[in-house]
């Protein structure tokens, strides 16, 4: 009896769905849910009054229990209006309810073999983002965990696709593998150059946080095959800059080298039609990623990373063994074949379920209002004398400083906006000097809001 109770069908299941369905209800369908804060180790021990994992168990009603008053209070709400820190996320009403859904339906999105009818609904939104990105209609790829696993199955790709170039043409391979990107571009490149065992030459940006095609070029002449890629930022984390993607897309036509966008943050605004032009050239790419549980309004965790030649990624990526010969010898689309991970759940489904039931336009005017907003913000911030913006927003991020404070004055400023829950806005800093930040994604998010908390600063 015990051996099976865990996964029959029984009372004790119908309550244990029926709490947890509750409790999604009410936090999902909240107008007030609390920012809530992180509490010490010492002090969650506290109130926990004890271990939670025990041979009999707490039973549901108590485990729930302690995860709605104990833990959950414990975790920033990140989808919160008021989380305006890093990159936040915004998932909607339906891409959340969705993905209750894909947990509770057993589903495997490794191989079509397994996961055909989810694999071609990821497969709609994939060359749906590839159209609007510019992209030819056989490009594809696959959702995959986040940012970091998407630039690093996409520069192996473009390292498994040089090396392919060099042999072919009879050339040795370069010692070392080297990969280009700005010293503004994303920690998960430099991250990913380290796990491929390659260098990462970082090229400097303009006085702007902008990459050029001149100082790419000088790279690409001076190191030449050696170089398996170059990265061009589709809107920095930190300030959402833009990098000059036509210049380095049109350094195509003078050098062979593998183009990849991480627009894991900022490529969504490519939906705005009063951003499209910051981003020409991303057409020519090779690869690209975005992140829609970024500024695609989709939950935790979700990257969509898409190749211009699908077969690329597959060269680079295809595990091979016994048990795997039934799935890799037949020419079905199995999203593990494009990149590093093999076991995968269909994390696109919630992005595909919200697309289709709200449709392109509403995510079209959700984008268009938080970059709108972002102006508006940064045109107050501009009137205040008191504060002054360290770069004009671009995106939908702004950065500004507060005259004359130190980092202890943002750290008390910013700890006390998160004690009364009025916010979270966390000190940043550029070339030494602090600095906060407004990472504006949630449509929820107000100008009253954000005045609000510039009047803290007084």
């Amino acid at each position: 009896m015990d051996a099976v109770r865990m996964h029959a069908a029984s009372p004790e299941s119908s309550a244990i769905v029926d709490a947890v369905l509750e409790y999604s209800r009410r936090r999902m369908l909240a107008a007030d849910v609390p920012l809530d804060k992180p509490q010490t180790e010492a002090e969650l021990k506290r109130l926990l009054g004890g271990a939670t994992i025990t041979d009999a168990g707490l039973g549901a009603p108590r485990a729930l229990s302690v995860f709605e008053h104990i833990l959950a209070p414990a975790c920033l709400t990140t989808s919160h209006p008021l989380y305006l820190s890093f990159i936040p996320t915004a998932p909607t009403t339906a891409a959340i309810a969705f993905d209750l859904v894909v947990s509770a339906s057993g589903l495997y999105g490794g191989s079509w073999l397994e996961g055909a009818g989810a694999v071609h609904a990821e497969n709609e939104v994939l060359s749906f983002l590839a159209a609007e990105f510019g992209m030819p209609a056989s490009a594809g790829g696959v959702f995959v965990q986040g940012g970091t696993i998407g630039n690093l199955s996409a520069l192996v790709a473009a390292r498994e696709a040089a090396k392919a170039r060099l042999l072919d043409a009879g050339k040795e391979l370069p010692r070392r593998w080297k990969i280009v990107c700005s010293v503004e571009a994303h920690s998960s490149n430099k991250s990913a150059a380290k796990v491929m065992d390659a260098d990462v030459l970082l090229v400097p940006a303009g006085d702007d946080g902008v990459l050029r095609a001149d100082a790419v070029r000088e790279a690409l002449a001076e190191h030449g095959d050696e170089i398996c890629a170059v990265v061009a930022t589709g809107g920095s984390t930190n300030f959402g800059i833009v990098d000059d993607i036509a210049g380095i897309a049109a350094l195509k036509d003078e050098f062979e080298f593998w183009l990849h966008i991480d627009g894991a943050y900022g490529l969504t605004a490519m939906l705005s039609p009063e951003a499209r032009s910051i981003f020409a050239g991303v057409e020519r790419a090779d690869s690209v990623i975005v992140d829609p549980h970024k500024w695609l309004f989709a939950p935790f965790d979700c990257c969509a990373l898409i190749y211009r030649e699908p077969e690329a990624g597959r060269r680079a990526h295809t595990q091979h063994a016994e048990y795997l010969d039934t799935l890799t010898d037949g020419d079905d689309f199995s999203p593990s074949d494009y990149s590093i991970q093999l076991t995968r759940r269909p994390r696109g489904l919630p992005l595909w379920f919200s697309l289709a039931t709200y449709g392109v336009t509403a995510y079209r005017e959700a984008v268009g209002a938080t970059m709108a907003l972002t102006q508006r913000i940064a045109e107050e911030i501009r009137s205040r004398p008191e504060l002054t913006l360290v770069r004009d927003p671009q995106l939908s991020v702004v950065v500004f400083e507060r005259d004359g404070w130190e980092r202890a004055d943002y750290d008390r400023w910013s700890a006390a906006l998160l004690d009364t829950q009025q916010a979270f806005v966390v000190p940043s800093s550029h070339r030494g000097r602090p600095n906060t930040r407004f990472a504006i994604l949630n449509p929820l998010t107000t100008f009253e809001d954000l005045v609000g908390i510039l009047d803290t600063m007084v």
